[in-house]
C-alpha cells in the first residue's frame, strides 16, 4: 500500500472487522457478531489509516444494536461496529495527520481502519499509558467531569449516591465528587468492588446490590435523604434511590444499563410523585454537548491523575477476536473501571 505520506511501515493485505450480524433480541450473544476478514483499505483525499491498539466497548453500543430511535444512530445490520479507537496512524493522504502519531477517534472494530482527518485527534498522553486516552483522560473521565461539575453539581456536606459505582463513568465521578466535599456512597456488584470504591478511592459508603438491600442499605447510611444522585443503571437501584431523595435533590442521569437489554420499557413512571414532594430536578445529559471544552476535563483530570489525587482501573481483554467477550461482560459487570480490547499494544 502506498499513499503520498506513507511512512516506512509495512501493513498487511488484509484486516479482520467485525460486523452486526443480526439485531439481537434481549440480551446479545455471539451470533449478534460477525468476524469478517477484508481488505486493508486505503485512505482516500483527506483520510488516514489507523492501526487499532485499544479499542472500547461500552454499554451505548447495545442502543446501536436495536433499529428505532436513539441518541445514537443505529447500526444496520451488516455494517461494520464502531467505537472509541486509540492507534497509531500508518499511512495518510493529506489527512492532517502525520505517519507515526498516536490518534483517537470512532473507528471500527479492525485491526486497520481508515478515517477522516477531520474525525481523528492527535493524543499525548504524557507518563500515562497510551489506553487512558480511552479511560480516565477520555470519554468516560469527560463524561464523569462534566456530569458532576455541570449536572450533579454535589457540595461540601451532600450525600452522593453514584449506581454503576465501579465503572469508568462512576469511579471517577465519586473521587471527584468525594475532592468537592461530598459524601460520597458507590452502589456496585461485588464485596470487591465495594472494598475498592469505599478502602482506596475514599468514598463513604458501598452497597453490594447483589447481596444487600438498597433501600435498607440506604437508609442505614443516608438517614438524611439524597442530595445528588449520579445514575449510570436506572431499575430497581433508581427507584430504590428516587424514594429516599431529599428536598432539593439533583439527580444526573447519564446511563441506563439495566433496561438496555430489555425488549419492552418496564411501566413508568413510577416514582415522579417524590419529585413533587422533594422539589427535586433531574437531568439527563450527553458528554457530546460538551465537546468544545473536551481540553479543559482532559488537562484538569490529568493533573490530578499525576498528583495522586484521582485513581483510575482498566479492565484489558486481549485479542480483537475477543471483543464481543468485552462487551458481553459488561452486563454481568466482569469490568473494574473502563473495559478496553488491546488489538495491538505495540
Amino acid at each position: 500500500m502506498a499513499t503520498p505520506d506513507d511512512a516506512d511501515v509495512t501493513t498487511p493485505d488484509e484486516t479482520r472487522r467485525y460486523h452486526l450480524a443480526r439485531r439481537p433480541e434481549g440480551r446479545p450473544d455471539h451470533d449478534t457478531f460477525e468476524l469478517r476478514t477484508v481488505d486493508v483499505p486505503e485512505p482516500g483525499p483527506g483520510q488516514a489509516l489507523v492501526a487499532t491498539q485499544y479499542l472500547s466497548v461500552d454499554p451505548y453500543m447495545r442502543d446501536r444494536m436495536r433499529a428505532g430511535e436513539s441518541y445514537s444512530e443505529p447500526w444496520e445490520v451488516g455494517d461494520p461496529l464502531r467505537g472509541g479507537v486509540v492507534g497509531e496512524v500508518v499511512a495518510a493522504n493529506g489527512a492532517g495527520v502525520e505517519p507515526g502519531q498516536t490518534v483517537v477517534g470512532n473507528l471500527e472494530w479492525a485491526d486497520y481502519s481508515v478515517a477522516d482527518g477531520d474525525d481523528l485527534t492527535p493524543v499525548d498522553t504524557g507518563a500515562l499509558p497510551t489506553s487512558t486516552a480511552l479511560s480516565v483522560l477520555g470519554m468516560p473521565g469527560r463524561t464523569a467531569y462534566f456530569g458532576t461539575r455541570e449536572v450533579a453539581e454535589p457540595k461540601a456536606g451532600d450525600t452522593m449516591v453514584i449506581s454503576g459505582a465501579a465503572g469508568a463513568v462512576g469511579s471517577v465521578a465519586g473521587q471527584l465528587a468525594t475532592l468537592q466535599g461530598a459524601d460520597v456512597i458507590g452502589v456496585a456488584g461485588s464485596d470487591e468492588k465495594v472494598e475498592w470504591l469505599t478502602e482506596e478511592l475514599g468514598f463513604a459508603g458501598g452497597i453490594n446490590y447483589d447481596t444487600e438491600d438498597v433501600g435498607a442499605r440506604l437508609d442505614d447510611l443516608a438517614p438524611d435523604g439524597v442530595d445528588v444522585y449520579f445514575d449510570n443503571v436506572g431499575g430497581p437501584i433508581t427507584d430504590a434511590v428516587f424514594g429516599r431523595l431529599a428536598v432539593d435533590a439533583r439527580v444526573a442521569v447519564c446511563g441506563q444499563i439495566a433496561l438496555y437489554n430489555d425488549e419492552e420499557l418496564p411501566t413508568g413512571p413510577r416514582k415522579l410523585a417524590k419529585l413533587i414532594e422533594t422539589r427535586a430536578t433531574v437531568e439527563g445529559f450527553l458528554v457530546r454537548d460538551f465537546a468544545p471544552r473536551f481540553h479543559e476535563a482532559t488537562e484538569h483530570l490529568g493533573e490530578l491523575v499525576a498528583a495522586g489525587e484521582l485513581q483510575y482501573r482498566e479492565t484489558i481483554t486481549e485479542g480483537l477476536e475477543n471483543a464481543p467477550d468485552a462487551f458481553l461482560g459488561l452486563f454481568d459487570g466482569e469490568n473494574v473501571g473502563k473495559q478496553l480490547v488491546a488489538v495491538d499494544e505495540e
